[in-house]
């Protein structure tokens, strides 16, 4: 069975010469602790044990001019024609993290060199905190949290409405990203009805992934827990603004794990400030939130400050893929997540 991403054949390279660049050796050995750094020297040589995050020196140029591979990540200097020109040998840069955008020029691509992302690893722990608030979110679990810290021995337990909880209810994605889809895959063994509002799919490929294809108003609507997984784009920013979250119904909760910006935050503001709506947001506009905004404190708004992607020990889950990108490099395997200049475009 082809694997994802089957798409991108390489020649083999034997041991391929490998560098790593990104923004300090610390977060090199978080992304690639001891089992990541010994999978890596099995099938491929590390010309430096230090990070490059520069490419301008000369001894980065020494460096550069022996690579086969670049293993990039968080704060990687931008890789344009004068590193490739830099780099003559140059076959691959693995991305130990998710978009590519800030750091890779269009002239990557024009010179042959392959590029992979660890988009894919990072969705997963999205995903996965998007389930949790979204089961939380149904059982009004966060507003009741901050009543019961506000009452504590005097709180007394209200019943829930009866159209609230986990119990069938209709729970609405918007956006059949990378992360939408785990989302979709994750809340299969429930009862809920899933809806899917996406510009890219058919309706018969939305079944395929467990939901019913709608328009976006009609998702806003019925839904009795929205998430949002749109690409922020310019095409998508303030795509959820006062008309949609307007149609959302009462009681409903709203999770923003995308980005902040594809939402009009004073229009969320005044619907959650209402107390109609509720919203778990691990992200916002402007991010953090200024000093003193009101969702700080309002009792059904739950915030963290953007953890659901990959953190701690699952940062090690990026460094796995950047390693089997090599891996699949040395072997002449196609690579798993190849990323295109059409992709390019549309990344988050």
């Amino acid at each position: 069975m082809a694997e994802p991403g089957d798409t991108t054949t390489v020649e083999p390279s034997g041991r391929p010469a490998v560098l790593f660049a990104m923004r300090s050796d610390e977060l090199r050995e978080q992304l690639f602790p001891a089992p990541q750094r010994a999978a890596l020297s099995r099938v491929a040589d590390v010309l430096s044990d230090t990070v490059l995050t520069e490419f301008d020196s000369p001894d980065a140029r020494a460096l550069l001019g022996r690579a086969d591979v670049l293993i990039t990540g968080w704060g990687c200097p931008r890789i344009d024609a004068e590193v490739l020109d830099a780099a003559p040998s140059l076959r691959l840069v693995a991305h130990a993290a998710g978009t590519v955008k800030g750091h890779i020029d269009r002239e990557v691509w024009h010179r042959g060199v392959a590029v992979t992302t660890a988009a894919e690893a990072n969705a997963r722990p999205v995903a996965e905190y998007t389930l949790a608030a979204i089961l939380l979110a149904g059982k009004q679990a966060f507003a009741r949290s901050r009543e019961l810290a506000a009452g504590q021995g005097e709180y007394a337990r209200p019943p829930l409405p009866l159209d609230a909880g986990n119990f069938g209810a209709t729970v609405g994605i918007i956006g059949a990203s990378r992360v939408g889809r785990i989302v979709l895959d994750l809340l299969r063994p429930f009862s809920f009805e899933l809806l899917l509002a996406t510009p890219d799919l058919s309706p018969a490929e939305a079944e395929a992934l467990g939901a019913r294809l709608v328009p976006l108003g009609q998702l806003m609507a019925e839904s009795a827990v929205v998430s949002l997984h749109a690409p922020l784009l310019p095409s998508t920013v303030g795509m959820i603004g006062r008309a949609e979250l307007a149609a959302m119904r009462d009681g409903a909760a709203f999770v923003n794990t995308a980005r902040g910006a594809i939402v009009d935050t004073d229009a969320l503001r005044d619907e959650t400030r209402s107390g109609r709506i509720s919203a778990v947001l691990d992200v916002t506009d402007p991010e953090p939130l200024s000093t003193g905004d009101e969702l700080y404190t309002f009792p059904n708004v739950f915030l963290t400050p953007h953890i659901a992607g990959a953190m701690g020990n699952e940062l090690s889950m990026m460094g796995d893929a950047a390693v089997t990108e090599v891996a699949r490099l040395a072997a002449g395997r196609p690579l798993r997540y190849p990323v295109s200049l059409l992709e390019l475009d549309t990344m988050a």
